[in-house]
């Protein structure tokens, strides 16, 4: 059996992905980028069974639990974009996940800017030579901590 190179491309983006949001085969996924398709069948192939890519997800009614969103090689504006609309999808406590090429610390900051101009608080992020990603939830969905 032959691995594709775009196999083992997916593997390095989608294991980051899966554990910045905390994904179970038993949540709602949405997929979006350029290459959604490729990395739903990778999802599917580890067992997540309903998972969507954004060309076949239906109407935007809050039902999935994590966006993960593969924005390599795409412009900050269009992403801007797609976060307003992609935001829709979720769930009120879901969880957005978006992978970006390699960045400068001040585009870094702009992403994370832009998630907050929208009502999300970033939660985790990771750095590495093959690209930059963040989680990010609603702030009035993270639950309240109580005192001891």
């Amino acid at each position: 059996m032959t691995v594709s190179l775009s196999t083992r491309a997916s593997d390095r983006v989608i294991e980051p992905m899966i554990g910045l949001a905390r994904c179970t085969p038993l949540h709602r996924i949405l997929v979006a980028g350029a290459k959604s398709i490729e990395l739903v069948f990778e999802l599917q192939r580890r067992g997540f069974a309903r998972v969507a890519a954004t060309a076949n997800c239906g109407r935007a009614d809050r039902q999935y639990d994590a966006a993960l969103v593969d924005w390599r090689r795409r412009t900050f504006r269009e992403l801007e974009t797609s976060l307003d609309w992609l935001a829709g999808f979720l769930k009120p406590a879901g969880v957005l996940v978006i992978w970006t090429d390699p960045q400068k610390p001040a585009a870094m900051d702009q992403l994370r800017a832009a998630l907050q101009r929208r009502g999300f608080e970033v939660e985790a992020g990771t750095v590495r030579d093959d690209g930059y990603a963040v989680s990010a939830r609603r702030r009035e969905a993270k639950p309240l901590r109580q005192a001891a």
